[in-house]
């Protein structure tokens, strides 16, 4: 790594309706409850004494409207990047979990029983986004802005499912450790990059089933 890396806070948005209703959401917009702005406001407490550069999010509306409440403290923009958008669930989005799950139980028990390897591929439901193609918009992003912003300090708002994707890839825990639903709403993975690797600093607000490696 360089000489000049720049860290990214990658954080979950604030908790949605979309959440309370407990339908999948995707790319779905669902905008924040009371409960998830104050989510977002104690997010930004316990970021205040962060020197953030640049402010980015997802443009669906959870997690632009989380990383405004944490910028707004910093007095900066938010800019949006479809980059940082959750996991497209395609034809399965804003339907309700468990009805989803009683639906698909036998796709959906071929992914718990599939390798780590095999994971990275598979698609639930077929027009729907593999975690492969998910981390590698978030790593890309990543990439990208640490070459444009060198040495900066960066927040990123953005969802759970993309959060735990990186993770993964990163080798924080495997699928099974980091099961979805393990990023609590407002967690946060702190990462730092030079354009090329990428590694973690911090993680606040995951769930994991097993030891954390950080």
């Amino acid at each position: 790594m360089t000489e000049t890396p720049s860290v990214f806070y990658v954080v979950r948005h604030g908790e949605s309706h979309g959440n309370v209703q407990n339908v999948i959401q995707g790319h779905m917009n669902s905008p924040l409850t009371e409960a998830g702005e104050r989510q977002a406001a104690e997010l930004a407490r316990s970021l205040r004494g962060v020197s953030f550069d640049l402010a980015f999010s997802s443009d669906l509306i959870r997690a632009h409207r989380t990383a405004e409440i944490v910028a707004l403290e910093h007095q900066l923009a938010v800019n949006t990047n479809v980059l940082l958008r959750e996991h497209n669930m395609g034809s399965a989005e804003g339907q309700d979990k468990e009805r989803y799950r009683e639906q698909n139980k036998e796709l959906l028990e071929r992914y718990e029983e599939a390798s780590d390897l095999e994971k990275w591929a598979m698609k639930i439901p077929a027009d729907s986004e593999s975690d492969e193609e998910t981390v590698v918009r978030l790593m890309t992003f990543l990439r990208e802005a640490a070459v444009t912003y060198p040495g900066k300090t960066i927040l990123v708002g953005t969802h759970g499912g993309v959060i735990r994707s990186l993770l993964v890839r990163l080798g924080y825990g495997t699928h099974a450790e980091l099961p979805k639903g393990s990023v609590q709403n407002a967690g946060r993975v702190v990462v730092r990059t030079d354009g090329t690797d990428i590694e973690i600093v911090e993680v606040v607000g995951v769930t994991k089933n097993g030891p954390a490696t950080v």
